[in-house]
């Protein structure tokens, strides 16, 4: 990607969030950034995945995934998530986590807000997809506020690329 893209997706502000997946009763969790509502009637909303990141091949198989609202005081699971230890199959075994009601995906227990949810329509995107998906159920945990990319000291721009954020003169 070229600087001064980097740069001007750095500059967008988004969520994080990590996303959860299980199949075979294997569960898998990724930090995810790209999350957006698209719908209110009904309630929609997309999630853009890395077409080569392991997480991407099970929501296709099982089209339906958990989300997880990471907040202020559950910052620890972004740090996990976006480090080294976490790029891994088993990458949930040092978090605390539980099967969501309806469609078993994990729901993690630091989580702000955990939503299981199906995919109703997915669109290639560059080397992204796009997952559009109803929430099924929702799980209010703790209330805090959501952490955002501005509180992060890096920004993730597509592909393999992390960037560190651009500083305020």
């Amino acid at each position: 990607m070229e600087p001064y893209v980097a740069r001007a997706f750095a500059s967008l502000t988004t969520g994080i969030y990590v996303l959860t997946v299980i199949e075979g009763g294997h569960p898998h969790a990724m930090s995810s950034s790209w999350v957006i509502p698209v719908s209110g009637k009904p309630p929609l909303f997309a999630v853009a995945v890395d077409c080569h990141h392991v997480s991407h091949a099970v929501i296709e198989r099982t089209g339906i995934f958990g989300l997880n609202v990471v907040s202020h005081r559950s910052r620890t699971l972004e740090d996990y998530f976006n480090s080294p230890r976490a790029r891994r199959a088993d990458n949930l075994d040092e978090i605390p986590h539980e099967p969501s009601p309806e469609l078993r995906v994990p729901w993690l227990s630091d989580a702000m807000i955990s939503i299981e949810a199906k995919v109703e329509k997915s669109v290639i995107a560059g080397d992204h997809t796009i997952f559009i998906a109803s929430p099924v159920g929702v799980k209010i945990g703790q209330n805090d506020q959501p952490l955002t990319s501005l509180d992060l000291d890096y920004v993730y721009v597509g592909g393999d690329q992390v960037i560190p954020r651009p500083r305020r003169e």
